[in-house]
């Protein structure tokens, strides 16, 4: 039987504290793991093959996971296991490293930052230097640090899908 190529590569991105804890999910296959426990599981279930590995390819569950970890972080982006994990290399091309508390400082830009790169499953950028001057501009339209906390947890609830999870 032969897969018909999709545009849809990435069934999820998340980044886990070096504890193994949630600190980013974004799930683009609802029906791969439908609900927060299921995605937990298996976040927990990646986390434990590849926290102690050298490698930044896994094979888990039947799928590609690439990922890269960065001091006290571990950033992943999962693919079926027909997908070409080079594919899914792209959003782990970050240059400097990352500290849990930079990246939670920052959580506004990292969705920022995942929204242009990743839409619904299909990256829409590669380049580095683009998505930052994205990410630069959409910040400076209406930059979140100069709005009020309600102001922000408002524009939070209405522009956050339902397949976002962060927990801090």
């Amino acid at each position: 039987m032969q897969i018909e190529p999709s545009l849809y590569t990435v069934k999820a991105v998340f980044i886990l504290d070096n504890d193994g804890n949630r600190l980013l999910s974004k799930y683009y296959d609802t029906e791969l793991y439908p609900s927060m426990k299921e995605q937990k599981n298996f976040e927990k279930n990646v986390f434990n093959k590849t926290h102690k590995a050298d490698n930044e390819i896994a094979f888990v569950e039947g799928m590609t996971i690439v990922y890269k970890c960065s001091i006290d972080l571990f950033f992943y982006v999962v693919g079926s296991a027909q997908e070409n994990e080079v594919g899914n290399v792209i959003f782990l091309t970050h240059r400097k490293n990352v500290e849990r508390r930079c990246l939670l400082d920052n959580m506004d830009g990292v969705f920022l930052v995942v929204d242009e790169i990743i839409d619904g499953g299909v990256i829409l950028e590669s380049d580095p230097q683009q998505v930052i001057q994205k990410v630069n501009y959409r910040a400076d339209e209406n930059p979140l640090s100069e709005q009020s906390v309600a102001q922000v947890r408002s524009y939070t609830r209405t522009h956050t899908p339902s397949n976002v999870t962060l927990h801090v």
